[in-house]
C-alpha cells in the first residue's frame, strides 16, 4: 500500500508547485490546467488502487492545501522581482498631472478649433487642448479657464 501511495503523493507535490508557478509566470492558464490533471490523475490512481478512504483523506488534503498554497504563492509573486516595488507617487516625482496646466486657472484665451466640446485653444501663447461644459464653442470664441482637473482643462465662453 505505501509503495503505491508514491506516485500519487508525488504528483500532489509537482500540481502545487506547478500551482505557485502559475501564480508567478504568466502562461494564459495553460500551468493551471497542467496542475488541475496532475491532481486529478492523482485522486483517480488513488480511489481506484488504493481505497475510497484514502482517495477521500487525498480530497480533503486538497481542499485544506489549494488556499494555503494560493495565499503562499501571492506572497512569493509579491517578492519577486517581476513586480513592481516602488510606488508612483509625488514625493518620489511622479504626477499624473502637468504641473504647468495649472496656471492656466483662471486666464483667458481663444479656441483655434471648434470645441464640441473638446477641442484646442490658445491660452498664454501656449495651445491647450480643452474641453467645454457640454456647449459647442464656435473656432475664434474668446474662453477663460474655470477649472483644471488632472489633464483636464474646462474653458467657458467669456
Amino acid at each position: 500500500m505505501i509503495g503505491s501511495l508514491i506516485l500519487p503523493v508525488i504528483l500532489q507535490l509537482i500540481g502545487v508547485v506547478v500551482l505557485i508557478a502559475e501564480i508567478i509566470i504568466p502562461s494564459g492558464g495553460i500551468l493551471g490546467i497542467i496542475t488541475v490533471s496532475l491532481m486529478g490523475y492523482s485522486l483517480y490512481l488513488v480511489f481506484t488502487t488504493i481505497s475510497t478512504f484514502v482517495g477521500m483523506v487525498f480530497v480533503i488534503a486538497d481542499i485544506i492545501m489549494f488556499p494555503i498554497v494560493l495565499f503562499v504563492g501571492i506572497k512569493l509573486l509579491s517578492k519577486s522581482p517581476a513586480t513592481l516595488k516602488t510606488s508612483l507617487s509625488k514625493t518620489n516625482g511622479f504626477s499624473s498631472q502637468s504641473e504647468e496646466l495649472i496656471e492656466f486657472m483662471g486666464l483667458s484665451g481663444e479656441a483655434v478649433t471648434d470645441l464640441r466640446p473638446a477641442g484646442t485653444a490658445v491660452i498664454n501663447n501656449r495651445r491647450v487642448d480643452v474641453v467645454s461644459r457640454g456647449e459647442y464653442l464656435d473656432k475664434g470664441t474668446k474662453i477663460v479657464v474655470l477649472a483644471v482637473e488632472g489633464n483636464r482643462v474646462v474653458v467657458k465662453q467669456v
